[in-house]
């Protein structure tokens, strides 16, 4: 199937998603902030809308929104500091009557359906190059900013006492999600992109192992996830995005019982 210049194409966009998910993600799972994953996620079928009514990328348009509602989420993290649940609310509620509203304007001349549930059909030269470019700029940035966003994942507060630019630096963290987001909505779909976010950093927990090990682990899962989703669902054409939400269940289901068993072997070998 990959002498198809399609599969070719969501094969590569598959590959960078399953790079830079993890490197987002393990972030956001570290400062329990994985629904804000999801949120922007769902924020991201506006910027789509957006783009797609204004005749331009629907992934810029999804890329310069969720950016927007990432810095939003910052910004109101100021004014409800204890109410992280409400502020994901009003920015779901902002991006969710955005989207409806174009759609149900009838000025939409293509159908949204696939950025929803993920179409491999759907990457064209122009997504792989908007890809390219955002995940290379999103990984140099984890690079450049690692030993900081790892202090704010572990502590805040301590990080703004020792001189870490907090503020600034969770702006730009907001918009390398946005980035991942746009990246992986193409093949992913909007509905399940944050279990590419999430679930390939839960997979990669159980195995208790140190920051780096388990951000590698991380990247190995998700490769193994979203490569066995878009072939699988090639062969019993079904959209990929579920698919792959679906493959991500069931590899944390089984590296959670491996990690039992093996736990429970430890404990007879030295019974």
């Amino acid at each position: 199937m990959l002498q198809y210049a399609f599969m070719q194409d969501a094969l590569f966009v598959s590959i960078c998603i399953a790079i830079l998910c993890p490197c987002i993600g393990v972030f956001l799972v570290l400062r329990r902030y994985s629904m804000i994953g999801d949120t922007l996620s769902h924020a991201s079928l506006a910027g789509i809308t957006i783009g797609l009514a204004c005749g331009g990328s629907p992934v810029i348009g999804a890329f310069l929104f969720t950016s927007i509602c990432g810095a939003l989420i910052e910004f109101l993290r100021t004014y409800f500091k204890k109410y992280t649940d409400l502020i994901l609310t009003i920015v779901l509620s902002l991006s969710v009557g955005v989207a409806i509203t174009i759609i149900s304007s009838g000025k939409l001349h293509t159908n949204a359906d696939a950025f929803l549930f993920g179409s491999i059909l759907t990457v064209d030269q122009f997504d792989k190059l908007t890809v390219l470019f955002l995940t290379i700029l999103s990984i140099l940035a984890v690079i450049f900013l690692y030993h900081e966003m790892l202090y704010i994942a572990y502590d805040e507060e301590a990080a703004q006492v020792a001189g870490v630019r907090v503020k600034v630096i969770n702006y730009v963290f907001s918009i390398l999600v946005a980035s991942a987001i746009s990246v992986s909505i193409r093949v992913v779909g909007v509905l399940v992109l944050s279990s590419m976010i999430a679930l390939p950093v839960a997979t990669a927990l159980q195995l208790k192992k140190g920051f780096r090990a388990t951000l590698l682990f991380s990247i190995l899962f998700s490769m193994v996830d979203i490569l066995l989703g878009l072939f699988l669902s090639y062969q019993l054409n079904v959209a990929p995005g579920g698919f792959t939400a679906l493959v991500s269940v069931a590899v944390l289901i089984v590296v959670m019982v491996l990690r039992k068993i093996a736990a429970q072997v430890r404990q007879n070998i030295t019974a």
